[in-house]
């Protein structure tokens, strides 16, 4: 059936004038105008240089409305038709993107305050002066620390997860059991995990492995005083919750390994270790990678665990930057300084996601 004539299935372009075009320029960028300059006097009123009354952001919310209905209004009138289509898919970007761009901002305004809960002063100014004391806190930078450390010991997790998947991938009796039975962590919470494990099973006085070392003849162990065991064992209660995950992304990338690349591999001689190394490896990296990544971002979340079975200590030595930052808030009432080791702490985990991801993009890319 021919749609020659029917509109409904040709794009047309609109002839439109260079004074229409310049209308819409002006409406969208004077819009764009009130929008600066009722933020800039908001900022202005918080850091106490003016008041105009401006009690809140309502002031600033509303400019943008107006600069929204001003910019799809814009579309219009500069582009035509092209335009018109446009406005379906606008509005819902314009909403999302106001869902993250408001909360960010009004996250910078009291990063920069000074704003604690407990003081009957309220939020105030304070400029940099959070920047100043994030710089010279200890607890912080030591939280940092950890971080780094728990990270690395994602290469011990792959190394498990990368073993499992091998297994279950093997021709073994009951695999079907054991991929349910090595899955069952991923299913519980990790604050599940933390009184089942941390606060049950590895008690020093009622647990039963603390019952069966004193019953042996050793002193009563010390799975959470000890700084170093205390970093392990909550190194080894994350890793068995989320080592489950990167088996089974693993697993299905070791599937889908063509057979006759393996059945070749095994005429020509590589077998056993060699043709792991040889063939399955380098086939399994844009996998691996993938579930690498993946499993960092998880990592740089790690609090609920440390919060629930120590709550950061001792002494700070299982604190991650998520379980200081959520102290800040709940034990000190310290929502300007907490926020402002947020944001830091964002623009650290994107510079070290996107140093990641350029460095291992081409270890993604599939191999031939």
């Amino acid at each position: 059936m021919s749609t020659e004539g029917d509109l409904l299935h040709v794009i047309t372009s609109d002839v439109i004038s260079p004074q229409r075009r310049m209308v819409g320029r002006i409406l969208v960028w004077g819009a764009a105008a009130l929008v600066a300059v009722v933020v800039l006097l908001q900022l202005l009123q918080i850091s106490g240089r003016i008041d105009i009354g401006f009690t809140n952001w309502r002031p600033a919310l509303y400019a943008y409305c107006v600069w929204v209905a001003a910019f799809l209004a814009g579309q219009v009138i500069i582009r035509g038709e092209m335009g018109k289509r446009r406005l379906f898919v606008l509005p819902a970007v314009l909403f999302v993107a106001s869902l993250t761009l408001f909360p960010l901002l009004f996250g910078l305004v009291i990063a920069f305050s000074d704003w604690n809960l407990a003081s009957p002063d309220g939020r105030r100014f304070n400029g940099t002066a959070n920047l100043v004391k994030m710089w010279n806190d200890p607890f912080y930078w030591n939280a940092l620390g950890n971080m780094v450390r728990y990270s690395l010991a994602i290469v011990v997790e792959y190394a498990v997860a990368f073993g499992l998947a091998l297994l279950l991938a093997a021709n073994i009796r009951a695999r079907k059991f054991f991929r349910v039975a090595f899955l069952m962590p991923l299913m519980l919470s990790p604050v599940a995990v933390s009184w089942m494990v941390g606060k049950s099973i590895l008690e020093p006085r009622f647990g039963p492995i603390g019952r069966l070392i004193r019953d042996l003849g050793f002193p009563s162990p010390a799975f959470f005083t000890d700084p170093v065991i205390a970093r392990l064992m909550i190194m080894m209660m994350d890793a068995w919750t989320y080592i489950p995950f990167m088996m089974i992304m693993l697993l299905a990338g070791l599937q889908a390994i063509p057979r006759e690349v393996q059945e070749a591999a095994h005429v020509d001689g590589a077998s056993g270790w060699r043709g792991f190394w040889e063939v399955t490896f380098p086939l399994m990296l844009p996998v691996s990678v993938t579930a690498i990544l993946i499993r960092l971002i998880f990592k740089l979340k790690l609090a609920d665990i440390v919060i629930t079975v120590t709550s950061g200590g001792p002494g700070g030595a299982t604190d991650t930057v998520t379980s200081f930052i959520y102290r800040e808030y709940r034990d000190r009432s310290n929502v300007g300084y907490g926020t402002m080791l947020a944001m830091v702490y964002l623009v650290l985990i994107v510079i070290v996601m996107t140093v990641m991801m350029k460095v291992s993009e081409r270890w993604t890319r599939p191999q031939t």
